[in-house]
């Protein structure tokens, strides 16, 4: 089963789908698909070590920036977080921030299609978290419109090539669509 896990920042969507995750791997053995970079960043390397604390020992970690083929590698249930810091990795290595649209776009698809067909492809019990976006103001920087929209196409591909999709709002999970 492939299950989307969408909220917004801190809204204990990560939680839910370790959840998830500890339910489809009864045998405690899962993979945890890690796709944040690693920056030099004390807030960002607290919020990767809670992550990390909380995770059950027999889980494996794969860090990664090439999800597609992280997909395609596993061999057995796993949890994806998150889609979001993976779209700005990509993102960045594009280097779409100020650059015209028509000279990375091709590239992106390219690259959001690997991971969808992957993801639609994957034979294993998987969960993947997103954020949610689009639900507040057209951000004024033209970084932000670029990560909200491409971000909201690919939760939109991601949602249509999954069995279930899930929306945590304060901690509580609200089924948006169910096997």
């Amino acid at each position: 089963m492939r299950t989307l896990v969408t909220g917004g920042v801190r809204s204990g969507k990560s939680m839910v789908a370790e959840k998830l995750l500890a339910e489809m791997a009864p045998h405690g053995s899962a993979t945890y698909v890690a796709t944040g970079p690693s920056i030099d960043d004390p807030d960002w390397a607290n919020r990767i070590a809670a992550h990390r604390d909380r995770r059950p020992t027999s889980w494996s970690t794969v860090e990664t920036r090439d999800l597609a083929d992280a997909l395609e590698a596993l061999t057995g249930p796993a949890l994806i977080d998150c889609l979001g810091t993976w779209l700005t990795s990509a993102l960045d290595e594009l280097d779409v921030w100020e650059a015209p649209r028509e000279s990375w776009q091709e590239a992106l698809h390219q690259r959001t299609s690997a991971v969808v067909e992957a993801w639609a492809r994957c034979p294993h019990d998987v969960v993947a978290v997103t954020n949610e976006v689009g639900w507040g103001v057209v951000p004024e920087h033209r970084s932000g419109r670029i990560f909200a929209d491409e971000l909201g196409r690919l939760n939109q591909d991601i949602a249509r090539a999954s069995d279930r999709v899930l929306l945590v709002v304060a901690g509580h999970v609200l089924p948006l669509s169910q096997p």
